[in-house]
């Protein structure tokens, strides 16, 4: 097998660090111990050259480009990078046409390389179905999104998904001390030390994501004058000014979003007011939408919350109106004061399982019509067709009840709704009891005067 030329990038003087470093070999690749460790699938796949397309999913920094330039290293394949926001079909056939033409006159295969392949749209996805069918191109898809939710099924279904996970603290602390100490690439040349305050910090706000850590690292070295003896001493605060705003994991249309609002949410029926406010504050942090945090926390309040909590609603759509009136950041008190009030209000699902029954009901049994004494008898035809005969105004009987049927023929004995033991469900089961005992008591009363 011929030897590929190096997949990476000429280092020009103003390459970033984060590109200088990036790894030549597996060997020299961090992290991702379970997929591309000695001995695994992946590996093994790698150095026989017999690996299929691929789509890498995972955080950003977690070594989705790096580990796809491995790769075009280690098979000796030729390695096209393509960006899905960038470019477009007329792109993808220009490529594949040179792959035909690389792969007959060099027999030397191709990677495509797409970064945020979630990007490419339906058609776009399609159009790269009967290269990678033939084998014209080994594709290796980067995504940070969920595949199942942006990649369309026959392209899915044609790829093999690996998971890439965030890089732990010891990962990112191996690759900055590596770029510490490399004089080729790296900023070795430079002498500089990172002190463990320092180190800390920087491994701290990277969350993961080494490309972060190296890019703060530069900034930092760059920053930082030499001492008398020529070593850099890159301090607590310099980290600290290099590192840009912290990236957090947030997606508002994909997996992460509704990994967090589900997080918010558990954390709410699990009455854990300290891990509500945690996701919450994980969400507003991340810049989600105040008014969508609102409408699941009004959803919570009669869902998980319902009758045991009657103030649990009110709270839930003052927070909401709160969120409208005074939109991010001002609003971010009155959600925090209402995921308190909910986590902490006793819990009962008996409306929501109640509403749920009644659907069930709607849909498996007849549609029985409405009785004719409670229907709306507007005109003189429908009253002379009996609409409306024999209604009690309730107001008129004794105790402004009448104890008259509403349910449908042959469903009086339905329940839906059963209170539950706890909070003021306590009091509504009460006066469900007690409205039964009448209606019961007015009904014998109609019969023995009907006798």
């Amino acid at each position: 097998m011929p030897d590929a030329p190096d997949p990476t990038p000429e280092h020009a003087p103003h390459t970033p660090l984060a590109d200088r470093m990036r790894p030549r070999s597996l060997d020299e690749f961090v992290g991702q111990a379970d997929l591309v460790g000695p001995g695994t699938l992946l590996r093994r796949a790698i150095q026989e050259d017999t690996l299929t397309s691929a789509i890498f999913w995972g955080p950003p920094g977690s070594g989705k480009t790096s580990l796809a330039r491995v790769i075009a290293q280690t098979t000796a394949r030729e390695f096209v990078a393509f960006s899905a926001v960038l470019g477009g079909v007329r792109d993808v056939r220009r490529i594949v046409d040179e792959a035909r033409t690389r792969r007959e006159r060099e027999d030397r295969g191709t990677i495509l390389f797409i970064d945020e392949i979630h990007r490419f749209n339906k058609a776009q996805q399609d159009a790269l179905l009967p290269h990678v069918e033939r084998g014209t191109i080994l594709l290796i898809g980067a995504t940070t999104e969920n595949p199942s939710f942006e990649v369309n099924r026959p392209l899915l279904s044609r790829c093999r998904v690996y998971v890439l996970e965030a890089l732990s603290d010891e990962d990112v602390g191996r690759i900055v001390d590596r770029a510490l100490a490399d004089t080729e690439r790296g900023l070795g040349d430079l002498k500089p030390e990172l002190p463990d305050e320092a180190r800390r910090l920087l491994l701290n706000y990277a969350n993961g994501d080494a490309r972060t850590a190296l890019n703060a690292l530069e900034l930092a070295a760059a920053a930082t004058p030499p001492g008398p003896d020529g070593t850099r001493t890159l301090d607590r605060d310099t980290v600290r000014k290099a590192l840009t705003q912290r990236t957090l994991a947030y997606d508002k249309e994909g997996e992460e979003h509704y990994n967090l609002i589900s997080a918010l949410h558990k954390s709410l029926r699990g009455s854990d007011a300290q891990a509500g406010l945690y996701w919450l504050a994980r969400m507003v942090e991340a810049g989600a939408d105040p008014l969508y945090i609102a409408r699941r926390l009004v959803r919570f309040a009669s869902e998980d919350v319902g009758l045991a909590d009657p103030q649990a609603l009110v709270q839930a759509i003052a927070a909401r109106d709160a969120a409208h009136f005074l939109g991010f950041p001002e609003c971010d008190a009155a959600l925090a004061q209402c995921v308190v009030y909910l986590a902490t209000a006793p819990k009962s699902n008996r409306v929501y399982r109640a509403v749920d029954a009644a659907k069930a009901d709607v849909h498996e049994t007849r549609n029985e019509p409405v009785p004719l004494h409670i229907r709306n008898a507007p005109t003189g035809l429908m009253r002379g067709l009996g609409y409306g005969k024999g209604y009690q105004y309730d107001h008129d009987s004794d105790q402004a009840f009448s104890g008259q049927r509403f349910l449908p023929e042959g469903m009086e004995k339905r329940t839906y709704y059963a209170p539950g033991p706890y909070g003021f469900e306590k009091e509504i089961r009460k006066r469900i009891e007690y409205w039964d005992r009448l209606r019961r008591k007015r009904r014998e009363e109609t019969t023995e005067s009907e006798e």
